[in-house]
């Protein structure tokens, strides 16, 4: 494992080294003793490649801060030459500039939510609220797609070899300029993993007129994950977009995962900016990052939907892993329906030990934990509550559950009601659940970008 600090460097120096070759002095043609002393030192020399590596590379990037940069740089060299040919004075005198130089270009590329971030975020506040009048289920989904944006978007996918891992296409594809061709090429853009599908798309992430691009690659796993990282049209190359690395995807804008969460993103412009809408679901909350495309994400726009719902138990239920119905008795039915009504909240707590049986204890018992609450869950859904039902005389622990608030227009909310008798053999029990859900609160801030969109 890498510290931290260690990392960033690493990382930093490969950013830099994708811009451009060799950046050092010109040995041919050295006349003071520092520069007679850096060519005859190797290690000298390569850290003068990395200074000007480093130093074009944020030329690049910096706007109103070039010529405060330049001047920066011209009295390092001033100082520099102070060493003369003392090797460790120069040898310290490049280290600390190239830190100097690396903590700019974190902080150049680092996003930093100002008052129109803070606008936008308030907008799209706005129009969720606006349109949970017309639509109380969709408003969210209806509020981002009135402003997605791909404007100008092309996109193509990875070859795959004999051995089904993707390779970057050996001829242009369709709807790809020369000139962004070139710049591929000279970047030497790979899969972001050895297997599986990987596409491409270019698009102007920073409206300077050029192409960016969005690389999205299916990694698999128990998760599903899909991994998207982007690269900045920069002259004549593209720059993957450097993050501080706090996970194995250290590149990555954001990732989801599908299978064990509900997560989705949508490109949205909004005031002339483009931003990532990354949005992570939970039962009665979606919470919705404001990313920028091209920057370091810590601190982001966050707008958080809160919902609550009308829980329901169809009286039609499908028998498991068949298409047969069959009716619930009215006594059953009544008995599932009034457990819910506790279950109506936006965020109910799942029962855990240490709090009071769900059902009574019989002095009869043998599994006294088994009253507590259902057991242990499954990744791929999201526990609710723990609840008891009562069935006759009969007392059941029962658990609902639902997949991370996934919802669609025909069922609403699908859950599951769980029932198993406690210190029991007797088979579980389940029940299909639908839920209608509308909007309680809009809430926004400027908070951590977390679950798949925190840079890593």
């Amino acid at each position: 494992m890498y510290s931290k600090g260690r990392y960033i460097v690493s990382v930093i120096t490969l950013v830099f080294a994708q811009l451009a070759p060799a950046a050092g002095m010109d040995c041919s043609k050295a006349a003071s003793a520092v520069e007679n002393t850096i060519c005859a030192q190797k290690p000298l020399y390569e850290l003068d490649v990395q200074m000007g590596t480093a130093y074009q590379t944020l030329m690049s990037v910096v706007a109103e801060e070039r010529s405060e940069l330049k001047k920066a740089q011209r009295q390092w060299l001033k100082t520099r030459t102070e060493c003369a040919d003392d090797v460790g004075c120069l040898e310290q005198s490049y280290r600390d500039r190239l830190q100097a130089l690396r903590a700019q270009w974190i902080a150049t590329i680092t996003f930093q939510p100002d008052d129109l971030d803070k606008q936008v975020m308030e907008d799209l506040r706005q129009r969720v609220m606006d349109l949970r009048k017309s639509n109380p289920e969709f408003a969210l989904e209806r509020a981002l797609g009135t402003l997605a944006y791909s404007q100008n978007e092309s996109g193509f996918f990875a070859e795959l070899d004999s051995d089904e891992h993707p390779l970057f296409p050996k001829a242009m594809p369709k709807g790809v300029t020369q000139d962004e061709w070139n710049a591929l090429i000279a970047s030497n853009i790979t899969g972001a993993a050895e297997s599986g599908e990987t596409n491409y798309t270019l698009m102007d992430l920073n409206g300077d007129g050029q192409r960016d691009l969005i690389v999205e690659t299916y990694s698999g796993g128990t998760g599903m994950f899909h991994f998207t990282e982007t690269y900045r049209r920069v002259h004549n190359r593209f720059i993957k977009t450097a993050r501080e690395p706090e996970s194995s995807t250290d590149s990555s804008l954001f990732y989801t995962n599908d299978r064990g969460a509900n997560q989705s993103a949508t490109w949205i412009k909004a005031r002339a900016k483009v931003y990532l809408a990354y949005r992570n679901s939970f039962y009665g909350v979606d919470t919705v990052y404001l990313l920028d495309p091209l920057k370091i994400n810590n601190l982001v726009p966050t707008m958080m939907v809160h919902y609550d719902y009308q829980l329901t138990v169809p009286r039609t239920q499908y028998i498991e892993e068949g298409n047969k119905t069959y009716k619930l008795e009215p006594g059953l039915h009544t008995a599932l329906t009034k457990a819910l009504i506790n279950v109506n909240s936006p965020a109910p707590e799942v029962a855990s030990q240490g709090r009071a049986p769900i059902c009574p204890i019989p002095s009869s018992a043998k599994d006294n934990e088994s009253y507590y609450g259902f057991g242990a869950g499954y990744y791929v859904e999201e526990p609710v509550a723990d609840i008891a039902v009562t069935i006759g005389k009969d007392c059941f622990v029962a658990r609902l559950i639902n997949w991370y608030g996934r919802y669609d227009e025909k069922s609403g909310l699908p859950a599951l009601l769980m029932l198993r008798k406690p210190d029991s053999e007797d088979p579980e029990r389940s029940y299909s659940v639908n839920g209608r859900r509308h909007i309680t609160q809009i809430s926004t801030s400027i908070g951590k970008a977390e679950n798949g969109a925190e840079s890593n």
